[in-house]
């Protein structure tokens, strides 16, 4: 049997090592997270595949979640990716309100410290508007709904965000569930942030690939 094993090491050894080594790259530094639904668009579509940063934030022991160093505090705007405890599964939200601000919603107009956020209407059709929302010193793309069923979630606070911990937002505002449902975000659970979209499937066309979408840049 040892005989067997050292054979089956030499032949295999460099296989073992290049997988071993993207089993490291995808825990510790960088991997490909699946957009699963509605709650990120229009910024995300179901199908997109981010790129996810894991180096970010926070340097951690790799396959753990124990923390070695800080690198940067999340930021007002980010897309992150959220191992969720209240949710029970991964989320991929907007940071919306950092660690000290008041955050205020009323019919989804958001007000940040007493501040509203500005909106200009992009583009409309019969149940749908999206929207330019422009929160202090970041700004991007939104969602609003016109059913009825989405008007359950349009107010929120005030409430002040806790040290260390986040409040977030799906991009899809009457569509998410978000810090609306789950409440503050805490910063060990962020796992990553995403900056761009890898490749796109489009499930309501056979998963056909969506050119226009590889490689773009998330704003």
């Amino acid at each position: 049997m040892k005989h067997y094993f050292a054979a089956f090491w030499r032949e295999n050894r460099k296989f073992l090592f290049l997988l071993a080594s993207i089993v490291f790259f995808k825990s510790a530094i960088a991997d490909l997270n699946s957009i699963s639904g509605r709650s990120m668009q229009p910024t995300l579509l179901d199908g997109d595949k981010v790129w996810v940063n894991k180096l970010a934030y926070d340097v951690r022991v790799p396959f753990t979640d124990i923390f070695l160093a800080e690198v940067s505090d999340p930021s007002r705007g980010d897309i992150v990716i959220i191992d969720s405890e209240a949710a029970g599964k991964r989320l991929v939200k907007r940071i919306v309100g950092l660690p000290g601000d008041t955050i205020y919603m009323r019919n989804n107009t958001l007000v940040i410290n007493g501040q509203p956020a500005d909106y200009e209407i992009i583009a409309s059709d019969t149940d749908s508007l999206i929207i330019r929302e422009q929160l202090l010193d970041h700004s991007h793309q939104a969602m609003l709904s016109d059913t009825y069923s989405s008007r359950l979630s349009r107010s929120f606070g005030p409430e002040t965000v806790p040290d260390d911990q986040f409040f977030v937002l799906g991009d899809n505002r009457d569509n998410s569930a978000d810090s609306r449902i789950y409440s503050f975000i805490p910063r060990d659970q962020i796992i990553g942030r995403s900056s761009s979209v890898v490749f796109s499937l489009d499930s309501d066309r056979n998963y056909l690939p969506r050119a226009d979408r590889f490689l773009t840049e998330l704003q």
